[in-house]
């Protein structure tokens, strides 16, 4: 086999005064690199790693700077809303209807080639004093146009559910890493002591594809994890079995206690330890305050009938109540709450938004389920004065073409621009920031990423992104990994 010709760097080398030359350059790189390292000018931001206790790890601690929002609640809609069919207003789609996506006449997507361009299957029309242009396949919620701050110009780094998923909650496609709420529980804790720091409510027909991978800890401590459940099925075993007398009970706790600070002193450095002995003394305090959380017999029927809870559609009721136990956990204090609808086990669309078949039908059956029941959750915040505090997210993993799929009715994914949306502390209200092409295809104009999301909602805690790290196999691991920047125009 003849030799491989050398290239021109290659070359240099053969000669001794060139690489004597070169080499001495390289040592010189080398040397300013160390220099500027050593008086700050190149190195990163030095990391803010949380002083947290293995005892209490829940302990409110502070922001790096003053926050805007002490708590965050993400509505998180699985399976990939279309933003054209409810966000993202496109007049050029509605007239191009029926032509090739132009430039793209033979586009082949996630599931295959595509069809012509397809119009919204629902009427947009303007909502509010803003005059925004949102569909009327979520009537409720387009009703609070003027409080939301859209971001019509989000992007994905993959157009699979799975990994898509993954970046939404965790900031990375791969499994593996800690989902957002882990991070802000291990940054901040929480105030209320009686209630996990982060709760993950799963929709009422199953979790999304990804599962517990949204609220896991990963190689963060393993107490910072979420805590799964919703109002069909509340924490079990709560509950002191009948024949335990109270007294009993406290003085076997005490001496658990005892017996776990002993242990702990002789592996100071067991971070699954202290995590196992700091759920179960917070399962204790949670015997009578989840228990209370998750009754809803004060509440009067007013708010019941507002969320929907008592509807005749047995899975909107559902998820109203679920809605209702957001409510109720931010009103406690918990740090950070993430409600989903939709699942992923029903199959493709049938129980999630992933319409690639028939569209119009499936999302007819989803909306209602969503669209009341979070609208009330939006308008009881604000009536309680917690979005003072409370930052909401509505998010989706990826959106949607805007043609339709080749012998089907409905649409392929389409990572490359789509909508999600802000309200409540620290944001304005009634803005739009960026936008897509003008088929809804690609975004054109200030163009953001998960990582600026994710860095934004950090901000908006009191926490620098670049700053809030843990250390992991030789790495500074962060939620924005090396990337992001805060989205500084929807700031209020």
């Amino acid at each position: 086999m003849p030799d491989q010709p050398l290239s021109n760097a290659g070359r240099w080398l053969l000669n001794r005064r060139d690489f004597l030359r070169h080499g001495g350059t390289g040592l010189g790189g080398i040397a300013l690199a160390t220099l500027l390292a050593e008086q700050r000018l190149l190195a990163a931001k030095e990391p803010i790693r949380p002083d947290w206790s293995p005892q209490q790890p829940n302990a409110p601690r502070p922001p790096h700077f003053a926050p805007k929002a002490k708590n965050v609640l993400v509505i998180f809609c699985s399976g990939a809303l279309s933003h054209l069919d409810t966000w993202d207003y496109k007049p050029e789609l509605i007239r191009r209807h029926g032509e090739p996506l132009p430039g793209n006449e033979k586009l082949i997507t996630f599931q295959g080639e595509q069809g012509a361009l397809t119009r919204p299957l629902w009427e947009f029309r303007p909502r509010g004093q803003s005059g925004k242009m949102i569909s009327n396949l979520l009537p409720n919620l387009a009703e609070l146009a003027d409080d939301l701050c859209f971001i019509h110009s989000m992007t994905a780094k993959s157009n699979t559910h799975g990994p898509a998923e993954n970046q939404m909650s965790t900031g990375f496609t791969l499994d593996g890493f800690p989902s957002m709420g882990a991070w802000a529980s291990y940054a901040l804790g929480t105030e209320n002591q009686n209630l996990p720091a982060f709760v993950a409510i799963p929709d009422p027909r199953g979790v999304p594809q990804m599962g517990p991978n949204h609220w896991n800890s990963a190689f963060l401590p393993a107490v910072f994890q979420g805590l799964a459940f919703n109002a069909d099925q509340p924490i079990p075993n709560l509950a002191t079995p009948k024949g335990i007398t109270p007294r009993a009970e406290r003085s076997t706790r005490d001496f658990l206690r005892f017996l776990n600070d002993k242990h702990l002193e002789q592996h100071p450095g067991d971070t699954e330890l202290s995590a196992r002995i700091a759920s179960y003394e917070l399962a204790a305090r949670m015997q009578l305050s989840a228990a209370e959380v998750g009754d809803f017999t004060k509440e009067s029927p007013a708010t019941l009938a507002s969320y929907g809870v008592g509807d005749t559609n047995p899975l909107k009721s559902r998820f109203a109540k679920n809605c209702l136990l957001a409510r109720r956990l931010v009103e406690r204090g918990v740090r950070f709450v993430q409600l989903f609808n939709g699942s992923y086990a029903m199959g493709e669309g049938v129980g999630n938004w992933d319409g690639h078949k028939t569209l119009k039908e499936q999302y007819s059956v989803h909306a209602p389920i969503l669209d009341q029941p979070a609208a009330a959750l939006l308008r009881d915040l604000k009536a309680r004065g917690l979005m003072e505090s409370t930052l909401v997210a509505f998010v989706t993993e990826f959106g949607r073409m805007p043609t339709f799929q080749k012998g089907a009715q409905g649409r392929d994914h389409n990572p490359h621009g789509f909508t999600v949306w802000l309200t409540g502390a620290g944001v304005k209200r009634g803005f739009s920031h960026g936008a897509t092409d003008d088929f809804g295809h690609k975004a054109v104009t200030d163009a953001c990423t998960i990582y600026d999301l994710h860095a934004t909602l950090l901000h908006l805690l009191g926490l620098d992104h670049e700053r809030l790290t843990f250390y992991h196999n030789g790495t500074e691991r962060r939620l924005t990994d090396v990337h992001g920047e805060v989205i500084t125009p929807i700031l209020a």
